[in-house]
C-alpha cells in the first residue's frame, strides 16, 4: 500500500512536469496512490514560490484531468498550507474550498520574509543565531499543530536543511512537538527531500523518528517530489529506517478521513 502524498506541480514555479507525468512514473514504481498538494494559494501576492489565487482552479482541473487519465490510481487532492502565525482564519477558509482529502502543514516563513529553507537568508545562521532559529522555528511548528487544521506535518526540522543545527541534545526542540502531534492526533511524515539538499539526511532526523514512535504518533513517507524523477525517492531508505525505529504501519487519506494501513 505504497503512497506519495506530496507532489508538486508547476503552478508553485519552482516544479516541474504535469501531474499525469507524475502519475505515470508512480504507476511505473509500482505505488498504489498519489496525492497532488501544491504549496497552498494566498489571497494576494505573498511570494514567487506558489500558485496564485487565481491559478487555483486551474490546480483542481490539472488534478481532475489526471484522475481521468488513470483510472485505476487512486489520485488524493492536497495541499501543502503554509502556518503562518495569526494565519488561521485564511486556513479555514480555504479548506473549504474544494473536496480535499487532506492538508499538509508546514512551516517555511519565520517572519515575514523570512522563509528559513531559502538560500538567500544563508547569512542569518551564525553559531550565535542557530540556537534562537531553531527554537523560533519549533515554537511556531508545534502552534501550527495545536491549531488542528492539518491532517499531517510535513518535513519537521527543516531548519537543518543547509546542515545548521545547534550543539548539544536536540531532544528540547522535538519533545514539545511530539506531545502536541500525541494531543491532537496528528500525523508526521519521513520526507525524502533532505537526502537531495545539501544536509544529504532525511527529514526529520532518527532521534525525532524514535521518539515520535515511542509517542506512537502514525507516520507517512512521502517524496516532496518536484520532478516527476523524484517521485517516490530513496523511498528504500525511508521504508527501512522507519521498519528500523519500529513502525510497521502508515496511513491512507481520503475525504479527510485516514486509514491504517501496513508499512510494507
Amino acid at each position: 500500500m505504497a503512497s506519495d502524498y506530496h507532489l508538486h506541480t508547476p503552478l508553485c514555479k519552482h516544479a516541474e512536469g504535469h501531474p499525469r507525468e507524475y502519475a505515470a512514473m508512480a504507476q511505473k514504481l509500482g505505488l498504489t496512490e498519489i496525492g497532488l498538494s501544491d504549496h497552498s494559494p494566498m489571497l494576494h501576492y505573498f511570494d514567487d514560490w506558489r500558485m496564485a489565487w487565481e491559478e487555483f482552479p486551474q490546480y483542481l482541473e490539472m488534478v481532475e484531468e489526471t484522475r481521468a487519465e488513470f483510472p485505476t490510481l487512486p489520485i488524493r487532492l492536497g495541499l501543502e498550507v503554509d502556518y503562518l502565525e495569526n494565519g488561521e482564519k485564511w486556513i479555514e477558509e480555504l479548506s473549504g474550498k474544494a473536496s480535499f482529502d487532506y492538508l499538509i502543514g508546514s512551516v517555511h516563513y519565520l517572519a515575514p520574509g523570512w522563509d528559513v529553507d531559502n538560500p538567500k537568508h544563508l547569512s542569518r545562521f551564525t553559531d550565535d543565531s542557530v540556537e534562537e532559529i531553531w527554537s523560533l522555528y519549533w515554537r511556531l511548528y508545534e502552534k501550527a499543530i495545536r491549531t488542528k487544521l492539518f491532517d499531517f506535518m510535513a518535513h519537521p526540522d527543516l531548519p537543518k536543511k543547509f546542515g545548521h543545527r545547534p550543539k548539544g541534545d536536540l531532544r528540547k526542540y522535538y519533545e514539545p512537538v511530539i506531545q502536541a502531534l500525541v494531543d491532537t492526533d496528528t500525523a508526521f511524515e519521513i520526507n525524502t527531500a533532505g537526502l537531495r539538499k545539501e544536509v544529504r539526511e532525511l527529514y526529520p532526523a532518527r532521534e525525532f523518528l524514535e521518539m515520535a514512535f515511542a509517542a506512537q504518533v502514525p507516520l507517512l513517507i512521502n517524496s516532496d517530489a518536484h520532478h516527476p524523477n523524484e517521485v517516490g525517492a530513496n523511498f528504500d531508505k525511508a521504508y527501512s529506517l522507519a521498519r528500523e525505529v519500529g513502525y510497521t504501519e502508515t496511513l491512507l487519506y481520503e475525504k479527510r478521513r485516514r486509514k491504517t494501513v501496513p508499512l510494507f
